[in-house]
C-alpha cells in the first residue's frame, strides 16, 4: 500500500544518510501521462548516439549500450531523493568534442574522453560531499550567475540555428514542432483551454508526447526525413565491444597527463554545470506556491554527489560525450509546469520525474520504438534544446538583480555563446570587481524587478 502524503510535508523516503529513498507505487504515485511521454522522449536520449559515432566512430549498437547505462542511471536522482528530470550538461557538449577532437582517433581519443568524465565526477562528489556546494551557489555573483544561464540558453538556441545546424536539415517540422510545443506548454490561451475542454486537458498532460509523434509524420511528408521502417523484438546493445574497444576494460587507464590535460575543459564544463544547478532550485521555487500541499526540498550537495557519481561510473563502463548532467531543462519545466496545476494532476513531484524516466527506459528497450522515432532524432533534439533556451533565458534573467546585473549578465552570456564557459567565467569577474568593487560578491539591488520590490 502506498504511503500517503500529508498536506505541507515531504513525500514518504526511507532516510539513507544525505540520501532519500523513494520507490514507485510505495513512496509515490505513478504518473502514465509522464511515463507514455518518456516512451517517445528516449528519442532525445537516443540522439547521443550520432554524436558518438562521428567522435569516437562507435558503431550504432554499441553507442545505444553507453545510452542505456546511462538511462539507468537518470533513475538514481529521483530514487535518492533529487526532485528532477536529469539529463545531458547539453551547452558544453561541443566543448567536449573540440576538446577530445584534438586527440588523434582511436585509444587515445578514447582515454581523453575517460580522463575528462572521470576528474569531472569526482570533482562534482567532492563537491558535494563536502558541502561546498550551498557555499558556492552563494559565492558566485548574481550578474555571473545570470549570464551563465542565459547564455546556456543562448547556446542551445545557436546550436539549432547556426549554419548548417538542425534548423537546416529539418525546417519546415522544426517549425512547426517548435510552434506546437510552446503554444501548448507556454500560451497563456491553452492554459484556459485545459481549464474548460476535457479534450484539451489531456493533451495538456501529455505534453511534448503528441509533438514528437505529430513530427514522426511531418517530417516524412515535408521529405526532410523518410518515414520509420518499424522492427519489432527488443533492442540489442553491444556490451562486449563497448567494453572490449571504448573503456578501461579493453584500453587500460588513461595515463596521468591525460588527466592533467583534461584540467580546463573539466573547470570550464563544471561552470556549465554549475548554470543547470541553478536552473534546477529556480524551476522548483517556481512552482513553491502552487503547490503548498508538497514541501520539496532540493539539495545542490545531494545532487552533486548523484551526477557526480553517475559521471564517474560512466567513465568506467560507457564513456559518455553528452555526459552526465544534473538537469534535462525542457522536459523538467513540462513536469513541473503539469505539477503546477495541482494534486490532481500530478500527485508529487517526484512520481512525475520518476515515472517520465521509467517511461524512456522502457523506450529504450523496445525495438519498435527505437525505430519509430530513429528518423527524427535530430528534430527531438531541436525541440528539447530551443524549449532549454526559452527556459534558461527567462530564468537567467530573473536571476538577476539590478540593471547593472543585467548588463554584465549579457556580456557573460555572450561570449559563453561564442567562446566558451572559462572565458565567459573569466570575463565576468572581471566586469564584476570593475563594476562594483569591494561589493563584489553582494553587487546590488536596485529594485527593478517586482520580485525584489516585494521581498
Amino acid at each position: 500500500m502506498r504511503q500517503q502524503r500529508i498536506d505541507g510535508q515531504e513525500t514518504p523516503y526511507w532516510p539513507a544518510g544525505p540520501f532519500k529513498i523513494r520507490l514507485p507505487f510505495l513512496h509515490y504515485r505513478f504518473e502514465w501521462p509522464d511515463y507514455f511521454q518518456g516512451l517517445l522522449m528516449c528519442a532525445v536520449d537516443l540522439a547521443a548516439i550520432p554524436l558518438m559515432v562521428e567522435l569516437l566512430n562507435m558503431p550504432f549498437e554499441v553507442a545505444l549500450a553507453v545510452v542505456m547505462m546511462n538511462g539507468i542511471l537518470y533513475l538514481t536522482h529521483h530514487l535518492l531523493g533529487d526532485p528532477v528530470v536529469p539529463g545531458w550538461i547539453t551547452p558544453a557538449i561541443p566543448l567536449l568534442m573540440a576538446y577530445c577532437a584534438a586527440f588523434p582517433e582511436g585509444p587515445e581519443r578514447v582515454h581523453a574522453l575517460i580522463a575528462f568524465q572521470l576528474m569531472l565526477g569526482v570533482f562534482s562528489i567532492f563537491i558535494g560531499a563536502s558541502g561546498l556546494a550551498h557555499r558556492v551557489v552563494q559565492l558566485i555573483p548574481q550578474a555571473i550567475k545570470s549570464g551563465i544561464i542565459i547564455g546556456a540558453g543562448i547556446a542551445a538556441v545557436i546550436s539549432v540555428f547556426k549554419v548548417g545546424g538542425r534548423f537546416d536539415s529539418f525546417p519546415f517540422t522544426i517549425s512547426i514542432a517548435v510552434g506546437i510545443a510552446f503554444y501548448v506548454i507556454f500560451s497563456r490561451h491553452f492554459a484556459k483551454l485545459k481549464n474548460v475542454s476535457p479534450f484539451w486537458g489531456m493533451v495538456g498532460k501529455f505534453g511534448i508526447f503528441p509533438i514528437v509523434a505529430l513530427a514522426i509524420v511531418i517530417a516524412p511528408i515535408f521529405g526532410e526525413a523518410p518515414w520509420p521502417k518499424i522492427e519489432w523484438g527488443i533492442s540489442k546493445p553491444d556490451f562486449v565491444t563497448l567494453w572490449k574497444e571504448y573503456t578501461v576494460f579493453g584500453l587500460g587507464f588513461p595515463p596521468l597527463h591525460m588527466f592533467v590535460s583534461a584540467v580546463p575543459t573539466v573547470l570550464a564544463a563544471y561552470i556549465v554545470l554549475f548554470g543547470d544547478v541553478l536552473q534546477s532550485k529556480a524551476i522548483l521555487d517556481e512552482a513553491d506556491h502552487e503547490r503548498p500541499d508538497e514541501v520539496v526540498h532540493y539539495n545542490p550537495d545531494r545532487a552533486h554527489m548523484i551526477f557526480g557519481a553517475r559521471n564517474s561510473i560512466m567513465s568506467i563502463i560507457g564513456p559518455d560525450v553528452a555526459m552526465c548532467g544534473p538537469l534535462w531543462a525542457a522536459m523538467h519545466v513540462v513536469i513541473v509546469e503539469r505539477f503546477s496545476q495541482g494534486k490532481k494532476a500530478m500527485d508529487s513531484i517526484f512520481g512525475g520525474a520518476g515515472s517520465f524516466r521509467w517511461g524512456t527506459n522502457t523506450g529504450l528497450l523496445l525495438m519498435p520504438i527505437v525505430t519509430l522515432v530513429q528518423p527524427i532524432l535530430g528534430i527531438a533534439l531541436a525541440l528539447t534544446l530551443l524549449i532549454q533556451g526559452y527556459v534558461s533565458v527567462r530564468i537567467g534573467v530573473m536571476e538577476a538583480r539590478s540593471q547593472r546585473d543585467l548588463g554584465i549578465a549579457g556580456i557573460v552570456a555572450a561570449v559563453l555563446a561564442t567562446r566558451g564557459a572559462a572565458w565567459a567565467f573569466a570575463v565576468g569577474v572581471v566586469l564584476c570587481i570593475l563594476v562594483y568593487g569591494r561589493d563584489f560578491f553582494r553587487g546590488e539591488t536596485d529594485k527593478t524587478f517586482v520580485k525584489d520590490q516585494q521581498s
